[in-house]
């Protein structure tokens, strides 16, 4: 940490040290080479500076600089000297001036591009790798469908040689879609808790930058994390942030979105057989990715979670109520109904909200009142009779 500030800290100071020197040089104006010929016939012009591709000029009794071509004419010092001119030839000495200043771009670019490349290695390790999440599938009411499928991924990553012997591939990825609130996250988290193998969760925003390839950096050191930790699943949420269908029109936000997505393919397709990573993405928009990213031998399997049905929202107010005592008038599987077209996060919110009215209010147990109040408070609409 140290180390990233002296860097910044030096950019800094170059920059305000390049700004000092160019605000305390002072500015010649630009003319025809036809007015300084002119003026030296008139002999107006009192000092004449030679430089190796200008003449920088001032007027008897101006006080200001003024700025020509120089024509290179051999004899042109000479007539100035004969007209009474102050000349200062600096032509000679542009050369070291000009090395100079290419020695002071490299230099002051090569610390940019050192602190940028610092800056990133300390990002990538905000990519942390945990090995135990802390969520199981046991931990996810219904969906058991989707469960059964994922637990046959669980097992090819888990016994990669026994599967590749009978020439069965390990997947490369997976694509979870749906509404938000229905757990994508929790499926990711619950894969490799199950696999027993590490995990690395990013979001799309992360490798968004206004810095042109510096998404496509931060993507190919995330994935240098990964092979470095596998066995390793890689979670990547809001994943159309980021695959979103390439667009060719020419700007620069187009441009970097482009090499982000060819990075993806290019990390994907450089996984092995039996390589030890799987790369789970979560979107709301599947129509709108990369269809060269989500075909097949890439992201080889997607999974639909949808708002839950009746067994699972029922699964769901008995995990949600478990801890929290339901009136008499209100039945499980009424409120499981009720529930109906509502995302998962949104029924733990009214039966969280529905408590918390409960206890405000010194009532043991949830009431009707409390159901309807709370979905009116977390804008759900609910079906709910007496």
């Amino acid at each position: 940490m140290k180390q990233k500030s002296i860097i910044i800290i030096g950019i800094f100071v170059l920059l305000a040290a390049a700004a000092l020197l160019w605000l305390g040089q002072p500015q010649a104006q630009a003319v025809e080479y036809r007015e300084f010929a002119e003026s030296l016939e008139e002999g107006k012009i009192s000092s004449v500076s030679i430089k190796k591709d200008s003449l920088v000029f001032s007027l008897s009794g101006d006080g200001l600089l003024y700025r020509t071509a120089n024509p290179g004419s051999s004899d042109l010092k000479e007539r100035l000297l004969l007209s009474g001119v102050k000349v200062e030839d600096s032509s000679e000495e542009d050369m070291l001036g000009y090395v100079m200043d290419m020695a002071f771009n490299v230099i002051f670019f090569g610390l940019i591009a050192f602190g940028i490349m610092k800056l990133v290695q300390a990002y990538s390790k905000t990519y942390r790798v945990v090995r135990k999440t802390g969520v199981s599938f046991d931990d996810i009411a219904g969906m058991d469908d989707i469960k059964t499928e994922m637990m046959r991924v669980v097992d090819v990553l888990k016994n990669p040689s026994r599967y590749s012997g009978k020439g069965i591939r390990q997947i490369k990825g997976i694509i979870l879609e749906g509404l938000p609130g229905n757990g994508k996250t929790m499926f990711a988290k619950a894969l490799a808790q199950e696999s027993h193998v590490n995990f690395i969760a990013t979001k799309g925003a992360d490798f968004q930058s206004a810095l042109m390839s510096m998404g496509a950096m931060k993507l190919r050191m995330l994935f240098a994390k990964a092979r470095r930790r596998k066995p390793c699943i890689v979670f990547i949420d809001e994943f159309d942030s980021i695959g979103e269908r390439r667009n060719y029109a020419g700007t620069g936000i187009d441009k970097e979105n482009n090499r982000i997505i060819t990075t993806m393919l290019n990390e994907m397709d450089g996984f092995a057989s039996g390589s030890g990573i799987l790369v789970v993405a979560a979107t709301n928009s599947y129509a709108s990715l990369d269809p060269a990213l989500i075909r097949p031998g890439r992201f080889d399997l997607k999974f639909n979670i949808g708002n839950p049905d009746q067994n699972t929202r029922l699964k769901l107010v008995e995990l949600y109520t478990k801890t929290r005592k339901l009136d008499d008038s209100l039945d499980k599987v009424m409120l499981a109904q009720a529930f109906d077209g509502l995302s998962c996060s949104a029924i733990e919110a009214i039966l969280n909200e529905a408590s918390v009215l409960a206890s405000m209010a010194g009532r043991p147990a949830i009431s009707y009142d409390d159901i309807v109040m709370s979905a009116a408070k977390t804008a759900s609409k609910i079906r709910l009779r007496r």
